[in-house]
């Protein structure tokens, strides 16, 4: 019986000898860790040895870096005609080979971002739409859409990496104004998967002024601020619909984004933050004295310096929250810009804002394969 129950044991440890337990330490890092950092740092650890560098550079590496890796790197700038620029979160961890991002067949202005790929479109001529990775400098060149989407569109890429999905998957929607009827909004959606454009039969009415870039995508739903509500697109039912959404903080204008999963607004105040997330698209079809809220607070938070003040701003025409989502706010307050991790409750600022009409885009430092 001993015999036998050393037998089982000794099999049992040789066993174990094949598992995380075992395993060198080189190696637990780059089969379990690796794929959780951002671009930059993976092409500096290509130089540790000759496995990484073959691992790092090899397509289904960059397809589980793409799903692991989802944060906040950065943000791309750009002020008028003239290239665009990278701020950096952290200059060790993130960044892109060329910010300007010469590699594209002609200047461009970025239009949207979504979890490392960017939507780009020419300055001039036919007004072309690119999709590109700053950080593999890939990109492609989208057939001309059916509509006119206008000087400045109000354009959202939509791109969700799949673990099942080895090539991208993106969609684009565009939100117009209707040539055939007054005071209406049209849309136009593009899927790389048909790789065509397609106007779809819906028609938002109403005599509020649309924001261009203030859409967001969360749950195949897309939100843009207008003047004082919500416009809300389902992608799946292709049905366009009104929420409300108050944007004038005490300090400022407030801004959309993705925190969680879930649809947030943040607006500023004299002394800082209010974060509320949507709790309740449907207030506006419930009865009269409903008690049902659609946005609840998630965090009141105080900054130094605040994204406000009141020598500098006016509350009703400054966007001085220029980002919200993820973990971080990116905010202007004396003319320098900071940015808030809700995370680490720690404020960072990036430098001086050059011009307040600079174009702001989220970064993430991702390998994903166009």
């Amino acid at each position: 019986m001993s015999v036998m129950n050393q037998g089982r044991r000794a099999n049992k440890l040789v066993g174990n000898k094949n598992s995380i337990l075992y395993m060198d330490l080189k190696d637990i890092v780059r089969n379990h860790a690796l794929q959780f950092l951002p671009a930059k740092s993976l092409f500096r650890f290509t130089g540790v040895c000759r496995d990484w560098k073959l691992d790092i550079t090899t397509p289904f590496f960059a397809h589980k870096q793409s799903n692991s890796f989802r944060g906040i790197s950065g943000f791309f700038f750009q002020s008028g005609t003239a290239p665009p620029s990278f701020i950096s979160l952290d200059p060790k961890a993130y960044g892109v080979p060329d910010p300007s991002l010469s590699f594209l067949p002609e200047p461009v202005e970025i239009r949207s971002s979504s979890n490392g790929l960017l939507c780009c479109q020419a300055h001039d001529g036919s007004k072309a739409y690119y999709i590109c990775n700053p950080v593999t400098r890939k990109w492609k060149k989208l057939p001309k859409p059916n509509a006119d989407h206008g000087s400045n569109p109000a354009i959202v890429l939509i791109f969700e990496p799949s673990l099942l999905n080895f090539v991208a998957e993106y969609k684009l929607i565009c939100v117009f104004p209707s040539v055939d009827f007054d005071n209406g909004y049209e849309f136009e959606i593009y899927s790389s998967r048909d790789e065509t454009w397609r106007v779809s039969g819906e028609i938002y009415f109403g005599h509020q002024h649309l924001v261009p870039r203030t859409g967001v995508h969360v749950n195949d739903i897309v939100y843009w601020v207008l003047d004082y509500q919500i416009l809300v697109f389902d992608l799946t039912m292709e049905r366009a619909q009104q929420l409300s959404g108050n944007f004038y903080g005490t300090g400022g204008v407030g801004a959309l984004g993705l925190m969680d999963g879930k649809l947030c607004l943040t607006t500023p105040s004299p002394t800082g933050l209010t974060v509320k997330v949507l709790a309740n698209a449907y207030t506006n079809t419930m009865g009269m004295h409903s008690n049902a809220r659609a946005w609840e607070t998630k965090h009141q938070i105080s900054l130094s310096p605040p994204p406000f003040r009141a020598s500098d701003y006016n509350p009703r025409m400054t966007s001085n929250i220029l980002f919200a989502g993820g973990n971080v706010v990116l905010y202007r307050s004396g003319g320098n810009l900071h940015t808030y991790d809700l995370k680490t409750k720690e404020t960072q600022c990036l430098g001086d804002e050059l011009d307040q009409n600079a174009r702001i885009v989220s970064h993430v430092n991702s390998l994903v394969e166009i």
